[in-house]
């Protein structure tokens, strides 16, 4: 076969070639592992700053449940002291409630029921105004067609 008929379209690939291609490869990786190791350090620290977070949140919890528990202890002794005092005024407000009535009835005040004085004109008691028709005030009833009048001053004009 002549040179010419042979085809170097592709280039024949070569040992050197590849071991610098797996190089290249393993220094990807290796930047790739020491990313992924810093990523890793770096999220360790921030679980136990969130471990440290979480410890505080469950001590101020606990810290509160207790003052929680001390307020409702309080509050039930102050209830039971209010339910004491009330029953205590309720019976002294029945044991006062005699004087206080005696009291009223020695200091009340009566007044004599009044009349008003009516000597003045314009203060005379009025009556109440009687209201009717004016049928009923003048004293007619209804005219009827069969009584009509034959008097021409009671016929209308035309």
């Amino acid at each position: 076969m002549s040179f010419s008929l042979i085809s170097r379209s592709k280039p024949k690939h070569r040992a050197v070639d590849k071991v610098a291609e797996l190089k290249q490869k393993l220094k990807d990786q290796q930047a790739e592992t020491v990313s992924a190791f810093g990523q890793l350090i770096g999220a360790a620290d921030t679980i136990a700053i969130l471990e440290a977070d979480l410890a505080d949140v469950r001590a101020k919890r606990a810290e509160a449940e207790q003052v929680v528990v001390c307020l409702a202890a309080d509050l039930d002794e102050r209830t039971e002291q209010r339910d004491l005092l009330l029953a205590k005024v309720a019976a002294l407000r029945a044991q006062l409630a005699p004087y206080l009535a005696a009291d009223a009835n020695a200091n009340a005040i009566t007044v004599p029921p009044s009349e008003r004085d009516t000597t003045a004109f314009e203060d005379q008691a009025t009556e109440p105004i009687k209201v009717t028709t004016l049928r009923e005030a003048l004293g007619i009833g209804p005219v009827l067609a069969t009584q009509g009048s034959t008097d021409p001053a009671h016929l209308p004009a035309a």
